[in-house]
């Protein structure tokens, strides 16, 4: 099993106004921004991704969104680059870049191939639609944003593994000379992961690519289901898929008494405005996250059919409380945190897990005791529920072949 950690890096300051209210996505000027703030915030949490690391997470999850405060990571690819350098073992997997807003998928190509370099091959590297919020903040047709996303995909695959000079006439893409000198280190290429809130579509691709199918926070029973049909389209396909194809993500904290780990996983939801975790509904703008084309009519149907009402969006804008009994928010101190993890591991099977901490209105303190407890008492634990559960991550078993890779301890420990 692999285990990462994860935050969405959110703005946090005591002066705009921003903490604990909730705003329409892309309502919020920019001249509420301090630059100063910002300069403490990125600092911050590059150091606590150091900390992951050396509390034994195997993995670091980068994401990135924009023009919003939610996500200070517009460019997820700057702070790979920079967590290449300074840590030593733990995966750099960025979930992941939003393909169809790249003009330039070539210069994307090598910067990618640096970042697996620099890391000495600890690159994973995630591709993404996006929402609407992306391709209206980048002017990016969303009519085209599936074919932009496929064929960008397509070229970079090729740039990675095809010596040049070669040429490329694509629909959306052309180029006359096709040559990059930075090439990955990991031969043929870095795993890629793709990330998904249940669209059936992106899910069925994804088996089609035998590439790993991260879903994130989406409640349990739809993620079964998107895990079921990724399973189920892997066997139409002639493959045996497993753990190894499929992994979640969910906000975990650890505190040192139940008392305190629920007053700071309440912050959670008393930071800037966050779609993905607030308990307003009106604050998702329906006209930009449903620009038209961006979603195929036959997923918005399959979505709410196949996965229930909740479909792609609004999974998790609900209370604390709900979040809590049905364990997509788990709080607690290492010991009673435990069973309720082991619950979800039974009941999805994921081969890799990603803690998403730190968010909201946590401090820098409040992480690091999380972090702290996770590496002391936390980690070693799930890691024997993963050997028990046969619970394979990617770096143990193919998930094209579903042959076996390495031993399980060589994981980061």
């Amino acid at each position: 099993m692999l285990i990462g950690h994860f935050t969405e890096q959110p703005w946090q300051d005591d002066k705009s106004g921003l903490m604990g209210t909730q705003s329409t996505d892309l309502s919020i000027s920019n001249g509420l921004y301090d630059p100063n703030v910002g300069a403490h915030l990125y600092n911050r949490y590059l150091d606590e991704k150091v900390y992951a690391e050396e509390m034994g997470f195997d993995a670091l999850m980068l994401n990135e969104h924009h023009s919003t405060p939610f996500c200070m990571q517009g460019v997820t690819n700057v702070g790979a680059s920079i967590l290449a350098r300074i840590t030593k073992k733990a995966k750099i997997i960025i979930l992941g870049n939003v393909l169809p807003i790249w003009d330039d998928p070539l210069w994307l190509a090598e910067q990618l191939a640096m970042i697996d370099m620099i890391s000495h091959g600890r690159l994973v590297s995630g591709f993404v639609r996006g929402g609407g919020r992306e391709s209206f903040a980048h002017n990016s047709p969303p009519h085209y944003n599936r074919e932009r996303f496929q064929e960008a995909h397509d070229f970079l695959i090729k740039a990675w593994t095809t010596p040049g000079p070669w040429r490329w006439e694509g629909k959306h893409y052309h180029y006359r000379y096709v040559n990059p000198w930075a090439r990955p280190l990991q031969q043929p290429h870095p795993q890629i992961w793709i990330p998904s809130t249940v669209s059936v579509e992106t899910v069925k691709w994804t088996a089609e690519h035998r590439y790993p199918l991260v879903l994130l926070a989406t409640k349990l029973e739809p993620t079964r289901d998107a895990f079921q049909l990724y399973h189920d389209t892997a066997t139409e396909l002639g493959y045996k898929s497993g753990s190894q194809n499929v992994a979640y993500l969910w906000k975990v904290h650890v505190d040192e008494t139940e008392e305190k780990a629920e007053e700071v996983g309440r912050k959670y939801l008393s930071g800037v405005s966050n779609p993905f975790l607030a308990g307003n509904e009106g604050e998702v703008n329906s006209a930009i996250m449903s620009l038209p084309g961006h979603t195929s009519r036959t997923s918005r149907r399959l979505s709410t059919t196949a996965f229930g009402p909740a479909g792609r969006f609004g999974t998790n804008r609900r209370p604390f409380e709900d979040q809590v009994n049905d364990n997509t928010i788990i709080t607690g101190t290492p010991k009673t945190v435990l069973p309720k993890i082991r619950s979800v591991l039974e009941y999805l099977r994921p081969g890799s897990v990603f803690f998403w901490d730190g968010d909201g209105s946590m401090s820098h303190d409040d992480q690091m005791r999380s972090l702290r407890l996770m590496g002391e008492e936390v980690l070693p634990a799930v890691r024997e529920m993963g050997k028990e559960l046969e619970l394979f991550s990617p770096f143990e078993v193919d998930p094209s072949t579903g042959e076996k890779v390495i031993e399980a301890d060589s994981l980061v420990s």
